[in-house]
């Protein structure tokens, strides 16, 4: 897969793509529906995605509490898995906010990326002020010659699809509903840094990692699947993980913290993606650390006993 960030300067054979366009933060159901009809909308076109970064509602409220379900590099990396070739990754800036519906769809779409075919979702806005509709893309694909799909809405069994229903189901503690949407466990990927090293002492050795930006899940213990993407010890094992500030040594700033099932081995700056099966329990703060020491084992049969079955 090719990534093109700057639409004013686009090599030869990254034009006339079929793409669809979002934001993309989840790749989930609806995402792979679109990305689907760009590829068959064109099939001798190379497929592509036109997405944004930062993400507009990050340019637009910088300060705003984090909602991102990925990061761009999770994000390019399960887009790449379902086929796509060119991922336009543009900057989004002040510049490019500014431009008019019309000035998008001419600079950008025709002129700059030279685009064969485009889809997006029925709901999809886009210009200055978000102020141009579908009915305005198909219009200006009409006059400046490329095609326009636009698809409807994906219905799931929980309700429409969207990353704001994931995030929803997330911040609940319904890891499984999110995966329903997501067509796959939500994954928190990131590298291994280094911590406070209680949990070698406690008997449970745990890859710490940063979420950051990230849309944070319900604090608590969760029944994870871990994969180790680079190293060593690179492969698929079973976990137990949790989630927020640790209460019990008076934590703070959140976290993940995971304890790895029959492994032993140093993952320091390992890049790990870490899925989320159940949601076990709560944070708690423990009467004493032989109290938490039992209820972390207790965790951890219960998290064997799921995962066995996932």
């Amino acid at each position: 897969m090719r990534i093109i960030r700057d639409y004013q300067y686009v090599a030869p054979d990254d034009r006339g793509a079929s793409v669809a366009i979002g934001n993309f933060d989840g790749v989930h159901l609806g995402h792979q529906a679109v990305i689907r009809m760009a590829r068959d909308a064109a099939p001798d076109a190379p497929l592509g995605v036109l997405t944004f970064e930062p993400h507009p509602r990050e340019y637009f409220a910088p300060h705003s509490p984090p909602f991102r379900l990925m990061r761009r590099t999770a994000r390019t990396s399960r887009l790449e898995k379902l086929g796509v070739e060119r991922l336009y990754e543009l900057n989004f800036n002040a510049a490019l906010a500014s431009l008019s519906p019309e000035e998008f769809a001419s600079r950008v779409i025709r002129d700059g990326l030279g685009l064969q075919h485009v889809v997006v979702g029925s709901d999809f806005c886009f210009g200055k002020g978000r102020s141009g509709n579908v009915e305005d893309l198909q219009r200006f694909g009409r006059e400046m010659g490329f095609g326009v799909t636009v698809a409807k809405l994906l219905e799931g069994t929980g309700g429409q699809v969207s990353s704001t229903a994931i995030r929803q189901a997330l911040s609940e503690g319904r890891p499984r509903d999110a995966a329903a949407q997501l067509g796959h466990w939500h994954r928190i990927e990131g590298q291994v840094i280094g911590g406070e090293q209680r949990g070698r002492v406690l008997g449970y050795p745990t890859a710490n990692m940063s979420i950051d930006g990230l849309h944070p899940p319900k604090f608590g213990v969760y029944a994870v699947l871990v994969d180790i993407v680079d190293g060593p010890h690179a492969g698929l094992y079973h976990g137990a993980a949790s989630i927020g500030v640790r209460p019990m040594f008076n934590g703070e700033k959140p976290n993940l913290e995971t304890f790895i099932f029959d492994f032993s081995g140093d993952l320091y700056g390992a890049t790990l993606s870490i899925g989320l099966v159940d949601y076990l329990r709560g944070e708690e703060k423990f009467e004493s650390l032989d109290a938490l020491i039992a209820q972390m084992d207790r965790d951890c049969k219960r998290a064997r006993e799921i995962l066995a079955e996932a």
